[in-house]
Parts: C-alpha cells; sequence; structure tokens
C-alpha cells in the first residue's frame, strides 16, 4: 500500500465530474488500499479519488470504525436538515458550518462490485453527502454564503504556500493536529 499525495483547493481535478467504474479490476482494488491507508495517515473519516487525482467514480470512509467503499454512488433518498461543521483534507486548516441533510441513503457498489446500501445519520450522513459532493466536482466551501466563502478563500490564500503544486504530502505516523478529526472528510 502507498500514501498518495493530496489535492488541495486550486487543483482542477477537484472541479471535475468524475467517471462512473465500470470494471473491478486488481488496480481499482489497489487505489481502494491506497485511498484508505492516506484516509488514515492525514486523520480523515473520508476520502474521494479526486482528492488524490483520479477520475473514478470512488469514495472510502471510516466513521467510527465502520469502513466503507462506494463506488458509483448516489443519493437516493434525503430527510430533514442539520449544520455541521465541516473539514476537507483537500482544504487544510480551515473550516465551515455546513447545512446538509439529517438523513441520507446511499445505493453504490463495493469494492467487489456488489450492491450496498448505506444509510447515514449525523458524522456517516455528512460524510456520505460531502464525499459524493466530490465525485461531481463541489467542495464544501461551495455551501457556504457568498460572504463566508470569500473569507474563507481569503484565509486559503495564506494556507495556500505550504502546498507547493498544489500537493499535500502525508506521511504515516505523523501528528497532525487532531482537533477536528472527526470533521476532516
Amino acid at each position: 500500500m502507498s500514501i498518495l499525495p493530496i489535492r488541495v483547493l486550486g487543483d482542477p481535478v477537484l472541479r471535475e465530474e468524475t467517471k462512473p467504474v465500470e470494471s473491478f479490476t486488481p488496480e481499482l482494488r489497489q487505489l481502494i488500499d491506497d485511498m484508505f491507508e492516506t484516509m488514515n495517515a492525514a486523520h480523515g473519516v473520508g476520502l474521494a479519488a479526486p482528492q488524490v487525482g483520479r477520475s473514478e467514480r470512488l469514495t472510502v470512509l471510516d466513521v467510527h470504525g465502520e469502513r466503507h467503499v462506494l463506488v458509483n454512488p448516489e443519493i437516493v433518498e434525503r430527510e430533514g436538515t442539520l449544520r455541521w461543521e465541516e473539514g476537507c483534507l483537500s482544504i487544510p486548516e480551515l473550516y465551515g458550518e455546513i447545512t446538509r441533510s439529517a438523513r441520507v441513503v446511499v445505493e453504490a457498489l463495493d469494492g467487489a462490485g456488489k450492491p450496498v446500501r448505506v444509510e447515514g445519520t449525523e458524522l456517516l450522513g455528512v460524510c456520505l453527502q460531502h464525499e459524493i459532493d466530490h465525485l461531481h466536482g463541489k467542495l464544501f466551501i461551495d455551501h457556504l454564503s457568498f460572504l463566508k466563502r470569500q473569507k474563507l478563500l481569503a484565509e486559503w490564500e495564506t494556507e495556500k504556500p505550504h502546498y507547493p503544486g498544489l500537493i499535500r504530502i502525508v506521511v504515516a505516523g505523523t501528528a497532525e493536529d487532531d482537533a477536528h478529526d472527526d470533521e476532516k472528510l
């Protein structure tokens, strides 16, 4: 397994629509394993393929020890609303309070191509919505009001120089700020 470089805000791959996965190859299995390793090293709870520079419609999640591989996921049910402070592995150190559906049901394929259905509320529900947004070129900042988004983007301008080439290199076993671990999607 390998830890992959994480693309950060400004990299065009984060704004592209992903392509549905059509075949379940050993290379796809390797990508899934590498994405889990990368997400864990970065102290995240979710990671989508575009965040590691890939175009596959694929995301991995690990919420409260419950791991999910979601290939070609679609939200098929939504209910209610909730506010949640979100962060993103592709926008390090910045957070925003976002309104999301309080409950979602997602249908997808697992890493072996078998159908799965995942129901999520609270952190899992937010994570599902956040990662599926990534697969459609959408970031959590797109859910902010214009003024809040502008403020966050101004803050990002001071952070961005820490990521030459718009790449975030994560090393396993490094101590990062764990204050917001449950919100790093």
